[in-house]
């Protein structure tokens, strides 16, 4: 019987100044703008790119090929998702089956919130616990699943 014990890590990330980062994560090979936030139990995959005056609360996952643009805030336990399954299965690390996910500034994303590989558009607020599965292309505040535009 054999034991394979991986510990937390923060692994080639590149930072600008005031990058906090609370223990324990996962971080490797992603880039932070200045004056960025990372709570406890969050991993942020290799590709992503994080602004200026970002929050990341804990127990968020960020996968590979997401860019969160400056002053965003994302709650706790948000996923970010880059694998449609468009085979009908998941692509088991072909990463040609991927897709990125684009967060525009000034984007607040709530609790328990699901996003798939889309854009989000400047000025936009993401309810708890939505899911969103399109393109946000007008700044408001939507919820619900999927998640759609209630002001």
């Amino acid at each position: 019987m054999s034991l394979k014990l991986i510990k937390n890590s923060i692994t080639n990330i590149v930072h600008e100044d005031n990058l906090v980062i609370v223990e324990p994560v996962n971080l490797y090979e992603c880039s932070f703008g200045r004056d960025v936030f990372i709570g406890p139990f969050v991993e942020i995959q290799s590709d992503v790119v994080i602004g200026n005056n970002v929050r990341i609360q804990s127990h968020t996952f960020v996968c590979q090929y997401v860019n969160i643009g400056n002053n965003s805030f994302v709650g706790h336990s948000v996923v970010f998702i880059n694998d449609l399954f468009s085979s009908g299965s998941p692509a088991r690390g072909d990463k040609n089956l991927w897709k990125s996910t684009f967060i525009g500034e000034n984007v607040s994303i709530g609790s328990n919130a699901t996003i798939l590989p889309v854009k989000i558009c400047n000025d936009v607020v993401i309810g708890a616990g939505a899911v969103v599965v399109k393109d946000i292309t007008e700044p408001g505040v939507y919820v619900g699943n999927p998640a759609r535009k209630i002001k």
